[in-house]
């Protein structure tokens, strides 16, 4: 009988040690991380309001998760340089804010370079056949073009920031299917749209694996959450400014983006 409680005592001790260390890295604050937050209009958190004044056009805020995460975890030091608009090129003039000191790189990009704004603008303002094809495009554009500039873009990452933890976040479903409210766009479109998103989000998935980072999946969180779903809706429909539809909203950056950030 010694035998048996000898080894449940090993591994009460093991499992005890286990929730502790889990217990102190959950707890602990972030002193010694260096953040820099890359990327475009999702990452800023165009659509959740409260614009810091000297970001201009980029309209970052303070409402984006990577400025929440800041808030709530005190790194040694915080870059925040993405910005509204902001294509693959772009994201690689960003890549300046980096050095060899970053140790958690946070990013969104893809959905400009695929035509994501002109998309939208078509399947609003179009009929159903011109919304079609403006999505059919995006996606061959997301296929074909998109991987080689994702593939740079991640390089030039890892070169600027080789020991850095690098989190690239992707796109929710804009529409619930089938849901309740009438904003003018049918499931037709709505299906397109977010079929748009599933491939962008595969393609960006795959550069992530290859490039060694991870991916932050939204998708999943904001259900139910989208335009038309059954609970408090974490993005904008068409509204004004235009630039911030299609956007999350405040709610959106503090309960889809900033909980898989911080877990990814």
């Amino acid at each position: 009988m010694l035998r048996p409680a000898r080894a449940l005592s090993v591994a009460a001790i093991a499992a005890l040690l286990t929730l502790t260390t889990l217990f102190t890295a959950s707890s602990a604050n972030a002193a010694g991380v260096n953040y820099v937050a890359l990327g475009d209009s999702y990452s800023a958190g165009v659509g959740a309001g409260s614009y810091l004044s000297d970001s201009g056009s980029c309209k970052r805020s303070t409402n984006a998760y990577p400025y929440l995460w800041k808030n709530a975890h005190s790194p040694s030091s915080f870059s925040f340089v993405a910005c509204s608009g902001a294509r693959t090129g772009d994201v690689l003039n960003q890549i300046s804010a980096l050095s060899s000191s970053t140790t958690l790189v946070s990013l969104s990009v893809g959905g400009n370079d695929a035509g994501f704004a002109d998309t939208m603008k078509t399947c609003v303002l179009d009929s159903d056949s011109a919304c079609l094809n403006a999505v059919s495009a995006a996606q061959s554009y997301a296929r074909n073009t998109l991987p080689a500039q994702l593939d740079k873009v991640y390089s030039a990452i890892h070169a600027k920031a080789p020991n850095a933890h690098v989190v690239v976040l992707g796109y929710p479903h804009l529409y619930k299917i089938g849901g309740s409210c009438i904003l003018g766009i049918g499931d037709t479109k709505r299906a397109a749209i977010n079929g748009a998103a599933d491939t962008l989000d595969d393609v960006i998935a795959k550069r992530v694996a290859n490039a060694g980072f991870s991916f932050g999946d939204v998708r999943s969180i904001f259900t139910e959450h989208e335009i038309c779903g059954s609970l408090t809706t974490w993005l904008n429909s068409t509204t004004l400014p235009v630039d911030e539809s299609y956007h999350p909203k405040a709610a959106g950056q503090s309960g889809g983006y900033l909980p898989v950030f911080t877990q990814s």
